[in-house]
């Protein structure tokens, strides 16, 4: 039993890194890409290059994960609701990629 855990352990602290990693790419690609209409059309995030004005700086506001979830799931103010064209993946990648670069 120790050993199984130990294992477990060792593969998770292993691949943790790359699943990361692939979760962030996903979140940019969705932020430059696959939501439509694109967030770099109303938001200023440095890490994706955009210099959108409508809706608020990611960097100055620097959201949680949670907060970003919500916002692209219900939409707020002007901002509309991306909770029926993207997926659950989609958005929590989205959300933890605005997150980690937000809060460096």
């Amino acid at each position: 039993m120790l050993l199984r855990t130990l294992l477990l352990t060792i593969f998770a602290l292993a691949t943790g890194p790359v699943l990361a990693d692939e979760q962030l790419e996903l979140g940019k690609k969705v932020f430059l890409e696959q939501a439509q209409p694109s967030c770099t059309v109303c938001h200023t995030l440095n890490d994706a290059g955009s210099a959108g004005e409508i809706g608020p700086n990611l960097d100055q506001l620097k959201p949680s994960a949670e907060q970003v979830s919500n916002a692209v799931k219900s939409g707020v103010g002007i901002m509309p609701a991306f909770g029926d064209s993207l997926s659950e993946r989609q958005i929590s990648a989205v959300a933890k990629y605005i997150e980690s670069v937000t809060r460096k």
